[in-house]
């Protein structure tokens, strides 16, 4: 059997910067273990498979090289990039998933792809847990937890940037990921995110569903612009609404081609 796949690079204007992705749009689905199989192969942070419903409507699934994740942002914008490239005729598109509902993607006039995500603010806790408190080089002034992960809060950039972190402690803070975010000097928020399974993650666009709440109430602001500090780096922007956050940023196409299975 042969599949055609696109590896897309996303929330970034330049090849080899932002998160890779890669995307197969399908007309049924295949078995899970096939591809379970194939995202271990591809070996990027998420594979998006892509069945249509109908010529707008969608469903995706992705899975990281370890398993299924419940909701990715990066890999939701690279496939909706390579289905606005197959489609040209459509500015909007509606993507189903089974955690997070119906997510809707818009073309922006700009050239920027918007994605609709719901709200998923983080809580305080009372307590950091210690193996998170112990992977971090330096201590946060404060931490939070979303359903998806720990939020680390700092006050200056630097302390971001400058992290380091203990493999062995993240591990052990699994089923929750780690986000450490603190203000920008050019940007409104910085950040880094890191997996339990894999390590740091380039750019992490679901988790600005509880970032952007998140800093656009501490900074009074509904529209803000934000940088995951990671090596490849990636830029997003950011607007809180109506209980739903607005994800933008660009794409730029890596890879295509087909692949045999």
């Amino acid at each position: 059997m042969e599949l055609n796949i696109t590896v897309v690079d996303a929330f970034t204007d330049r090849l080899f910067k932002g998160n890779p992705a890669a995307v197969l749009l399908l007309e049924e689905w295949l078995d899970e273990a096939l591809m379970q199989s194939i995202a271990a192969e591809n070996n990027l942070s998420e594979t998006a498979f892509v069945k249509r419903l109908a010529d707008d409507h969608f469903h995706i699934r992705w899975f990281s090289p370890v398993d299924e994740v419940a909701f990715c942002g990066h890999a939701t914008l690279a496939s909706a990039y390579v289905i606005f490239s197959e489609q040209p005729q459509l500015s909007r598109i509606r993507v189903y998933a089974a955690a997070v509902g119906e997510l809707i993607v818009s073309r922006q006039d700009n050239g920027y792809l918007q994605m609709s995500f719901p709200q998923r603010p983080p809580v305080a806790l009372d307590q950091a847990p210690a193996a998170l408190l112990a992977m971090l080089s330096v201590a946060p002034r404060a931490v939070l937890r979303s359903e998806q992960a720990y939020f680390a809060i700092y006050d200056d950039e630097a302390e971001i940037r400058n992290m380091s972190y203990d493999r062995q402690q993240l591990a052990a803070l699994a089923p929750y990921d780690v986000v450490i975010t603190a203000p920008g000097k050019e940007y409104d928020f910085v950040c880094r995110y890191f997996w339990p399974d894999t390590g740091e993650d380039p750019v992490t666009g679901s988790i600005y569903a509880g970032l952007a709440p998140y800093w656009s109430a501490l900074l009074n602001k509904t529209e803000l612009t934000a940088c995951q500090a990671s090596r490849r780096g990636g830029v997003l922007h950011c607007r809180v609404a109506e209980g739903r956050v607005f994800v933008s940023g660009q794409a730029v196409r890596y890879l295509r081609g087909v692949i045999e299975v």
